[in-house]
């Protein structure tokens, strides 16, 4: 019987790329990624599969709207067409003016740069709260961002929220927080999470892990 750190390895190597990673974002503590990281977080929130919301995410950073900024000076139109072609098209023109709303807030109140919103917030639930002031990110999108950002904003770490323990139960580990840190050492821990969470969201991922 494989032993929680074998189960660990087992889930980073196999199941724990990032939706960052999946989606193109060389994520560091700089306004571009973070910025991109919050547009994805914001697709993977709507009730579309993971796969479509990834794509549609590579799209509009294929389409140059990598920053607040260039989000904001994008047309409505061309946001909707860049969405379209990820197939992210239930959701196209609804989210074409969220990302758009949420590109003004995130200039005017943080200069572009969420790293403000960092500093501004005291703690992980003060993170998860500013977040939800942009528009299309709620308690889910707010949750994406944290799993993957706490790898460059380490204060937050070990961030884990329900799904991610949740996935942690299903393949046979510990679901705290600290438990899951230790079994994935500080440079893992973000691909530990990615991996329980899509082991919650596949009942044949789980299974290829436990063996």
């Amino acid at each position: 019987m494989a032993t929680p750190q074998q189960i660990a390895q087992a889930v980073i190597s196999r199941h724990g790329t990032t939706y960052a990673e999946e989606a193109g974002i060389r994520l560091r503590d700089a306004p571009s990624p973070l910025y991109q990281l919050l547009v994805l977080s914001a697709l993977l929130s709507a009730r579309i599969g993971a796969d479509i919301a990834v794509a549609a995410a590579r799209e509009l950073f294929r389409a140059g709207y990598r920053t607040a900024q260039a989000m904001r000076d994008a047309s409505w139109q061309d946001r909707v067409d860049a969405l379209g072609r990820g197939h992210y098209r239930r959701y196209d023109e609804r989210t074409s003016t969220m990302l758009g709303e949420g590109a003004d807030l995130v200039l005017e109140r943080w200069k572009g740069d969420l790293r403000r919103l960092h500093a501004e917030a005291e703690d992980a639930a003060g993170v998860t709260k500013l977040l939800q002031l942009v528009p299309g990110i709620g308690p889910t999108g707010a949750s994406i961002f944290c799993r993957e950002v706490q790898g460059v904003w380490t204060d937050l770490a070990p961030y884990v929220d329900n799904r991610t323990a949740k996935g942690a139960e299903t393949v046979g580990l510990p679901s705290s927080p600290g438990e899951l840190s230790k079994l994935a050492g500080d440079s893992d821990l973000p691909r530990l999470v990615a991996g329980c969470v899509r082991a919650s969201l596949s009942k044949k991922i789980a299974e290829d892990v436990r063996g």
